[in-house]
């Protein structure tokens, strides 16, 4: 049976047979010995981790170190409320913080102060927190995510794709009342140059946003 350890973009940690492109953790969350959840997370730091590092292997959910959970791609990470790891991802973190401070209008943060503001963006009353749109949903950067009812979408080349544990799909649902996913300080990163990562789904031609002509 699959372990719960599947992050979806709205943040919620499901059991599913689908490893996805990146792991990740939000601290010490499960039980070694059942190798099930005991909450979900830990901290206020969200990471977003390769899943190969330095030739390492280990026993998912299996110590008590980190809970490695799984995400279909950056996209969905970063839709859940993550950032990549200054340890695994040296490179993209240090990018990503770059463009964090352009868009938000800051300079010399670090790491955890990035982490207090994601986590006031991603949690409402312990649940995740659903954010307005600023732009058009046509006008989001690749990679931002939104939701509409129970479904989640991400927004690539001016298009929506329908989230699922194992790929995006094209969709003709009607998106004009879908509410942000994406933390709006990291939305605002995108903007300013940064480039989640998304799933091989993605890269395939998506159906036109409602509205397109």
């Amino acid at each position: 049976m699959p372990l719960q350890n599947r992050v979806t973009p709205s943040g919620d940690i499901i059991a599913t047979r689908h490893r996805g492109m990146f792991t990740g953790n939000r601290g010490i969350i499960h039980d070694p010995e059942t190798r099930t959840l005991t909450r979900r997370w830990a901290g206020k730091a969200w990471l977003i981790c390769v899943c190969e590092f330095r030739g390492r292997r280990r026993n998912v959910m299996g110590g008590r170190s980190w809970t490695e959970l799984f995400f279909l791609d950056e996209a969905t990470a970063f839709a859940a409320g993550h950032r990549p790891c200054f340890f695994c991802r040296r490179d993209d973190a240090v990018r990503f913080r770059a463009a964090w401070e352009q868009g938000n209008h800051v300079t010399g943060i670090r790491a955890r102060d990035i982490d207090v503001v994601l986590h006031r963006e991603r949690l409402a009353d312990g649940k995740k927190r659903l954010h307005a749109l600023p732009v058009p949903l046509q006008e989001l950067p690749d990679g931002a995510m939104v939701q509409r009812e129970t479904e989640s979408y991400l927004i690539a080349r001016g298009r929506a794709l329908l989230w699922s544990p194992a790929c995006y799909c094209e969709t003709q649902n009607a998106l004009q009342d879908a509410m942000l996913l994406t933390p709006p300080s990291t939305l605002r990163a995108f903007g300013a140059g940064y480039r989640p990562v998304l799933h091989e789904s993605a890269l395939r031609v998506p159906s036109p946003l409602v509205g397109e002509g």
